[in-house]
């Protein structure tokens, strides 16, 4: 379970990583364009990319149970949102990847601490 809890963390501090660090090659991963401002990027740097480096630091960090259910509870956030798009927005392939990745990082991380 230790070895989970790290990938997991670490899963969470890679991906997040793309989003801070570039921002730009993230909007096109994500289908997203940048508009007039510089607004785009920094909502991406922000939302998709430090906030899961510090979620995952954070689990590092702390090394408890229930900081590796939180960093589930985040991933399993994001893919009810995904999920929430695909059934209200229309589906694609690339939303249900995101989705699968998102579900396969979030509820393990969830029941492997639970218990």
């Amino acid at each position: 379970m230790d070895i989970l809890n790290l990938i997991f963390a670490a899963l969470s501090i890679g991906l997040g990583c793309f989003g801070w660090l570039a921002p730009r090659y993230t909007l096109g991963a994500l289908d997203l364009e940048m508009g007039e401002t510089t607004m785009g990027m920094s909502e991406v740097r922000a939302s998709v990319g430090c906030l899961f480096v510090g979620m995952g630091i954070g689990a590092l960090i702390l090394g408890t149970p229930e900081a590796y259910v939180m960093l589930g509870f985040c991933w399993c956030g994001a893919a009810a949102g995904r999920l929430t798009s695909i059934v209200m927005d229309g589906q694609s392939q690339k939303k249900w990847v995101y989705f699968i990745v998102e579900a396969v990082v979030g509820v393990p991380a969830i029941v492997l601490n639970l218990t």
